[in-house]
């Protein structure tokens, strides 16, 4: 089974993939980690890092051929990644888009980082405005076009008022209902 969860940083993606990786023991992937690691081995902020893949296309098309080449050799796997399901919504048993809005998520993106609202905001605002243009100019996907996500996921949940155990949940439950419904 290759599912694939999208979303804008603090709807909370990554932390649903490795729940329902484990729980569906399937093999996890993150670009976001694998961006926030390049970001450390070039020892720049995640702002920073952002402004210079603008000017270095090759990164983030680096990042996006490792999830097709993954999801060609593995089917047994979860990609969390702002555009895994665009780019695998012909392969994936589940392309999946959480969505929440922008204060929810710098408040879970502050808890998580430690960090306070003013400083989120910013890092967040140049983060997401630099990957909308980024995925425009490479790939011609708008991430926050609402037509273009219908089209494209088959499971959009908003996470604003849930838990993580209920969004996992919420994503099994649809998982074992069309299990059950082609058996």
């Amino acid at each position: 089974m290759l599912i694939t969860i999208s979303g804008l940083h603090g709807t909370g993606k990554s932390t649903v993939g490795r729940i329902l990786a484990e729980k569906l023991n399937l093999d996890y992937y993150s670009t976001g980690n694998a961006f926030r690691s390049l970001a450390e081995e070039y020892t720049m902020s995640l702002e920073e890092f952002s402004k210079y893949v603008e000017t270095h296309p090759h990164i983030d098309k680096k990042l996006d051929q490792k999830i097709v080449e993954m999801a060609s050799q593995n089917d047994d796997l979860v990609v969390e990644s702002l555009l895994s399901g665009y780019l695998l919504k012909n392969k994936a048993d589940y392309t999946i888009l959480l969505k929440a809005p922008l204060k929810t998520r710098l408040q879970r993106m502050m808890e998580r980082d430690e960090t306070n609202y003013q400083e989120k905001l910013e890092e967040t605002k140049i983060r997401e405005e630099s990957e909308i243009a980024r995925f425009k100019e490479l790939y011609n996907i708008n991430i926050i076009d609402k037509s273009l996500q219908k089209n494209t996921f088959n499971i959009i949940i908003n996470t604003k008022n849930l838990s993580i155990e209920e969004v996992v949940t919420k994503i099994l439950e649809i998982v074992e209902k069309k299990k059950s419904d082609t058996t």
